[in-house]
């Protein structure tokens, strides 16, 4: 089955920067575009940034555009999401996905929480 295994996620203060990964296995990696999606406490999946399957496409929300990075390593079966420049507002339980841009996302793990704060 599709197992999504989230990580990286931590307290961190403003301006500083995180790495996020997803493991990803029980599907063919390499064939499926990957997103990664946020929510935060109180709110609605906020979509953040998708890449295509062999990872020369990606797409990024207004939001985090110029702050974080989305990349994958098909090898591995890992995806991956550096975030730099952090503010409180990014405060959020992150998800990686096996749907590429557009949606719909379910999250499927259990997400890494990102704490933004001094």
């Amino acid at each position: 089955q599709v197992q999504l295994v989230e990580s990286g996620g931590g307290l961190v203060q403003p301006g500083g920067s995180l790495r996020l990964s997803c493991a990803a296995s029980g599907f063919p990696f390499s064939l499926y575009a990957m997103s990664w999606v946020r929510q935060a406490p109180g709110k609605g999946l906020e979509w953040l940034s998708s890449i295509g399957n062999t990872g020369e496409s990606t797409r990024y929300a207004d939001s985090v555009k110029g702050r974080v990075t989305i990349s994958r390593a098909n090898a591995e079966n890992t995806l991956s999401l550096q975030m730099n420049s952090l503010k409180p507002e990014d405060t959020a339980v992150y998800y990686c996905s096996n749907v590429g841009f557009g949606g719909p996302y379910s999250p499927r793990g259990q997400g890494t929480q990102v704490t933004v704060s001094s």
